[in-house]
């Protein structure tokens, strides 16, 4: 039976701003594959990655919670990661003596020697990936993000 043209109904088109989402979302997904494949084989993750560089950029150390909040992506068990990178001797963590719930958080030099051999390959695969667009684009499209996740008044 055929179905009265009244209830049938028309695809709805997304709103703009979800479809700037799904490309946001699948341009994310398409230039971090090859880097999470880079970070494989030297045994990282694409969070424990990021944690080391939050480190390398706070040489006093961070607590949990700071990392936590830094982090690109939320990671629900931030010390279940932490474990992982202590356990290879990348970071180390220090209890605080005025209160010793607080742990501090700092990268270790082998650590920071693990970040050194990434930075260039790292470097040129994100090179390699937006060589299509020119530095002023490139800037356009940064302040373009970064308007995004901080809205002006």
């Amino acid at each position: 039976m055929p179905m009265p043209a009244s209830s049938r109904r028309r695809p709805v088109a997304p709103c703009l701003e979800e479809s700037v989402f799904v490309e946001m979302a699948r341009t994310f997904d398409l230039l971090s594959r090859p880097v999470s494949q880079l970070l494989r084989a030297v045994d990282l993750s694409a969070p424990q990655y990021n944690v080391l560089r939050i480190l390398r950029g706070a040489p006093d150390g961070l607590l949990c919670g700071q990392i936590s909040e830094r982090m690109l992506t939320r990671d629900p068990d931030i010390t279940r990661l932490l474990d992982r990178l202590e356990n290879r001797a990348l970071i180390a963590r220090l209890r605080q003596k005025e209160d010793r719930r607080r742990i501090l958080v700092r990268i270790a030099p082998a650590g920071l020697e693990l970040l050194a051999r990434l930075d260039a390959p790292v470097c040129r695969m994100h090179r390699g990936q937006l060589r299509h667009l020119r530095a002023a684009r490139l800037r356009q499209l940064q302040s373009l993000l970064r308007a995004c996740i901080s809205p002006a008044p």
